[in-house]
């Protein structure tokens, strides 16, 4: 570790900071200083294990923030207030706040998990906060002038683990996947392989830095989807051809801003599968990560 150029990984127990933070620790190339709000998780004492070294931190508290960039020479930033009250003017504070103090300190490179401003691109038609709040934050860390590259994720594939799982449908023989996007390609991704896109980044800086980056392991249909879950799970799953609208109306909380994230994904934002797949050569296409998520995906899936 020692002599080595210090990266700080922000939210290092979450699932995009642990991603990194993994990744950094198994390439070797920096030392990791992985930042969380509580260092006594079983993740944090795991990443401790690996070599990295583990601090506590608060993105609202800009004495523990500054105390854990003093001396680093780049970090990876995630900034998440999401739920059903989420403050997004709080999420936009933190990363100005990190972007200020890097700044400062003379951090040399930042990579942000960041999305684009849905609302300022469309000229306000739609809006989709978690997306619009980074899109500021990005605008921010460049006014300022500080060296920054965004990573943009897609479509997390570990949502169809969770909100976004087929649902049962009414007769109860088959499973519908429920995605507005009728036939419009789906950029997809597992946020496991986020860590080693970030890392490659960060080892080349001359190449990535300042870069927004879309990020995308393959671009589906919901029927391609669809039709993978069923060969994979054997389970009839088919695409519901659900229309925004009637998306909007299933949603219990946050309903137009998730469809507007849906009619965004509609204008195929850049998401590059090529350059993923440079950045990350084990990146996984979505078969395979079903595969191996089989036993996880099915228990969602109850017959």
């Amino acid at each position: 570790m020692a002599g080595k150029e210090i990266i700080v990984v922000f939210g290092a127990t979450g699932a995009q900071g642990n991603s990194v933070a993994c990744a950094l620790l198994e390439d070797c190339t920096f030392a990791v200083r992985a930042v969380t709000r509580d260092p006594s998780k079983p993740a944090a004492a795991k990443l401790k294990q690996a070599g990295a070294e583990v601090v506590a931190g608060d993105l609202d508290n800009e004495k523990s923030l500054e105390a854990a960039l003093k001396g680093a020479h780049g970090a990876f930033l995630v900034t998440n207030t999401s739920g059903q009250h989420a403050d997004h003017n709080k999420e936009v504070t933190q990363g100005k706040l990190v972007a200020d103090l890097a700044k400062r300190l003379g951090l040399k490179h930042i990579v942000y998990s960041g999305l684009e401003n849905v609302k300022k691109l469309t000229g306000g038609k739609l809006g989709a906060h978690h997306f619009d709040v980074k899109g500021e934050v990005e605008e921010y860390f460049r006014h300022i002038g500080c060296h920054m590259t965004s990573v943009r994720l897609s479509f997390y594939y570990e949502n169809f683990l969770g909100d976004y799982k087929p649902q049962k449908c009414e007769d109860g023989k088959c499973y519908a996947l429920n995605l507005p996007m009728g036939d419009v390609p789906l950029d997809g991704i597992s946020v496991k392989d986020l860590g080693p896109c970030v890392v490659s980044i960060l080892k080349h800086p001359s190449h990535y830095g300042g870069k927004n980056i879309g990020l995308s392991a393959e671009k589906l249909t919901v029927a391609q989807y669809a039709h993978i879950m069923s060969e994979v799970t054997g389970k009839t799953i088919k695409d519901a051809k659900i229309h925004h609208d009637d998306f909007e109306k299933r949603m219990a909380h946050g309903a137009k801003h998730m469809a507007d994230m849906f009619r965004f994904y509609m204008t195929r934002p850049e998401r590059d599968v090529e350059v993923t797949h440079k950045l990350n050569p084990k990146v996984k296409a979505f078969r395979p990560w079903l595969e191996e998520n089989k036993a996880a995906f099915c228990k969602e899936c109850k017959e």
